[in-house]
């Protein structure tokens, strides 16, 4: 039986101890360089102070920094310089900032309160939509006309008042009507004032709390069964290619 002779297994050994330093030796290499940059940029700008993460791009010596949760920004190696905006790669056609907020702010969609919405089912109702919307939105009221044109969806309603006490009366309203749908598409589609009702409102609330947790700063908002946030109005063409894309 051969045996590998003592020279080699003792040449493997140091192979292996040498690759395991220097593995080390770039872990704490990489660690440094990232305390540098949080204390340079904490030191020169204090509103990064509290940096949620650091991370590599793939260009040569710049970094992304995130804060707030979905911030975005990129600086250099030694914190001389920050940038805002976009990072794109032109060989792919990607915008990479974007990419890396949507995947930032997305929402497991069962995770989503669809318990405190109400719904309205066209066709075969297959796909879903949540809509987070302000009843005094005008971008909402305008979503809404191109939303009446989807067939085959299910639409989870989340009334969410944010622009002042007379969205939340509004939205309070809505939600202590028999029809909530009815009263609702007559407010946004037609302009009828939903009557003053009383009732338990407290998923209103609920609502508005949860769009503070999960970042949720305007109207309409759009969450698609991908777990794809969607922030802004857009027309049938595009919700229909979003829908379509999930099924």
């Amino acid at each position: 039986m051969n045996q590998t002779p003592r020279w080699l297994n003792r040449t493997g050994a140091l192979c292996v101890c040498l690759t395991l330093l220097l593995g080390g030796l770039f872990s704490l290499s990489a660690q440094a360089q990232e305390a540098t940059l949080r204390k340079n940029l904490a030191e020169r700008l204090p509103a990064l102070a509290k940096i949620d993460e650091i991370s590599k791009t793939p260009l040569p010596g710049i970094f992304e920094i995130r804060i707030n949760g979905s911030d975005i920004y990129y600086a250099d190696a030694e914190g001389n310089y920050l940038i805002q905006g976009a990072l794109i790669d032109l060989k792919q056609k990607r915008n990479l900032t974007e990419e890396r907020i949507e995947k930032l702010s997305a929402i497991d969609f069962d995770s989503l309160p669809l318990k405190n919405a109400f719904t309205q089912v066209r066709g075969n109702g297959k796909r879903k939509l949540v809509i987070f919307a302000d009843p005094n939105c005008g971008y909402c009221k305008r979503f809404e006309k191109d939303l009446a044109k989807i067939e085959n969806v299910t639409i989870y309603h989340l009334l969410f008042p944010i622009l002042g006490e007379d969205s939340t009366a509004k939205a309070k309203n809505i939600w202590c009507a028999k029809d909530k749908a009815k009263v609702w598409n007559d407010w946004m589609l037609n302009g009828v004032t939903p009557p003053a009702l009383k009732c338990d409102t407290t998923v209103v609330d609920a609502n508005v709390e949860f769009g503070k947790k999960n970042r949720i700063t305007g109207t309409p908002t759009l969450f698609f069964a991908d777990n794809s946030r969607i922030p802004g109005a857009i027309d049938a063409k595009q919700i229909e290619k979003l829908l379509s894309a999930v099924h």
